[in-house]
């Protein structure tokens, strides 16, 4: 443990990515192999499950520290973090530990199923036995939260560096549905096993945002356009008979979807198709939200299919007939795939193709993507012809013009202190709308980004000193500050007191040019809602 939370010490105290690597490439040489395997394991999003009530780590925690639970949780609210705070309220230790990271990992998969009594000794006990940053490190494992600036292809890279394994290669071993507790650094890193890729998807490709004019990409000539769909991304996989569906969030998902099976029985085998899940309610791709009665059940019954059945928009092959084709420039490949659209999708119904799209101009391509919302997309994605298909996110190739976002002016009613750097100040927010009449003021959305650093200061300033209640850490305030908020998209929504659900809230600008007469009502939200 002293190792890895060393570690994670290096790597918060530099934003320079060399350095990061070196650290980490200086810990995979030297580190057990058991610590290794969770190391790679934590840094790649596979944490073991919380095994205890945040409510209760904040009990133990301001007992053990000798502190009344309204002072605990005061402090909590000005630090920002929960694993930070325990290390700095908690007495220093009294004795040392030479606990392994593994150990200490397999301890805290163990301590789910105790009681509350042996639970609360665990953690008093081990708090008790770290220094600061081992202790930071140990809450953040316990609470499941646990995030430090390096991504997953930094990791590889890293490991790479200290294995001398093509970071591609690593990339592709790393993905699947590997468990840290039961396989070996050897097996997960060193061997090369036939049968350990036969689930395995390929690290998904993924692309920028557009943020300036399309037109800089060059010549359009040079691009392939198609709709950006607004689903889940995942990779289709027929091996050896067996059908396998992953999402971008490496979540292994076949059985979420029976109706794939389809893909098993008619595609050629050694097949991996990469697309995006869509609703097709009545013929039609349906909006996200109807998606998410699909992701969020254990069961999939014969009358949720029949309801709310779901297809495989494909716009990319990554493997044929066994064989990785993903250096096969993107124009060829997607001869290969409309080749296997026209010669299958008849025989399976789920199976549709995401149309490509060649134009001449950029102003004709801008014209396409206004239509992007007619047809439930959020968007154009635009890819050079000539393109391999690499592994995460670069520069270059891959691109998203997304579709300008809805926005509306709405009224502040609620902050709360953020988090991090920004847990001194209020900068996550409530917003209303009026109802039809503009007697009332109905909240809708919540957003803690969009604005600049100064303008959260000012904003924070102001909030201070018109706070009309408190609610434990969130503030209500006077209704006298508008923003214009922007979000992705839009929809109905009993889960919410306005009726209506929208994603991706953020802020877009401060009005303060406009009084909170001149901010809109809900109905102007709802004529928002695409028919």
């Amino acid at each position: 443990m002293k190792d890895f939370a060393q570690l994670v010490k290096t790597i918060d105290s530099t934003n320079k990515t060399n350095r990061k690597v070196e650290a980490l490439s200086a810990y995979f040489l030297k580190a057990s192999d058991a610590d290794k395997v969770w190391t790679i394991a934590i840094l790649s999003h596979r944490r073991p499950p919380r095994p205890v009530n945040s409510n209760l780590i904040r009990d133990y925690a301001s007992e053990l520290a000798d502190i009344p639970l309204w002072l605990f949780e005061e402090s909590y609210h000005i630090v920002g973090d929960l694993a930070e705070t325990i290390a700095l309220v908690v007495p220093e230790k009294v004795k040392a530990t030479e606990k392994s990271l593994s150990q200490y990992l397999q301890e805290i998969i163990q301590l789910k199923s105790k009681s509350e009594e042996e639970k609360k000794q665990y953690l008093i006990e081990n708090w008790s036995q770290l220094n600061y940053y081992e202790r930071f490190v140990f809450t953040k494992l316990i609470t499941g939260g646990f995030r430090i600036g390096v991504s997953q292809k930094l990791m590889t890279r890293a490991l790479s560096k200290a294995t001398g394994i093509d970071e591609d290669i690593l990339a592709f071993k790393l993905m699947g549905n590997w468990n840290p507790g039961k396989i070996s650094y050897s097996e997960l890193i060193l061997e090369e096993n036939e049968a350990d890729y036969l689930s395995k998807p390929y690290p998904f490709y993924l692309a920028y945002a557009i943020e300036e004019e399309a037109s800089e990409l060059g010549n359009p000539a040079d691009w392939i356009a198609e709709h950006k769909w607004d689903g889940i991304r995942s990779q289709l996989i027929v091996r050896k008979g067996q059908l396998f569906v992953w999402s971008r969030g490496e979540e292994l998902v076949t059985d979420k979807y029976p109706e794939f099976e389809a893909f098993t029985e008619v595609l050629p085998d050694g097949t991996v198709l990469d697309g995006e899940i869509l609703p097709y309610p009545n013929e039609g791709i349906g909006d996200f939200k109807d998606l998410q009665t699909r992701i969020g059940r254990k069961n999939i019954s014969k009358a949720l299919l029949k309801k709310l059945p779901v297809i495989l928009k494909a716009y990319d092959i990554l493997e044929y007939q066994g064989e990785d084709i993903r250096s096969t420039p993107f124009d060829k490949r997607r001869e290969l795939l409309d080749g296997l659209f026209a010669e299958y999708s008849s025989k399976i119904k789920p199976f549709h193709l995401s149309e490509t799209m060649r134009f001449s101009s950029w102003e004709d391509m801008a014209r396409e993507r206004e239509k992007a919302r007619e047809i439930k997309s959020e968007g154009l994605m635009i890819k050079r012809a000539n393109s391999s298909y690499g592994v995460g996110r670069k520069k270059g190739d891959w691109w998203k013009w997304k579709s300008d976002p809805f926005s509306i002016d709405a009224v502040l009613t609620y902050a709360m202190r953020g988090h991090g750097r920004r847990s001194n100040l209020f900068t996550d927010y409530t917003f209303a709308l009026w109802n039809a009449d503009k007697t009332e003021l109905v909240t809708f959305a919540k957003a803690y980004s969009g604005l600049t650093d100064k303008e959260f200061k000012t904003i924070d300033a102001w909030i201070k000193k018109n706070t009309v209640e408190r609610f434990g850490p969130v503030r209500s305030v006077e209704h006298e500050q508008v923003f214009e908020i922007a979000f992705e998209g839009i929809a109905e929504s009993k889960r919410h007191k306005s009726g209506i659900a929208t994603r991706f809230p953020r802020i877009l600008r401060w009005r303060q040019d406009k009084k909170i007469a001149d901010a809109n009502t809900l109905e102007d939200l709802k004529a928002m809602i695409p028919e």
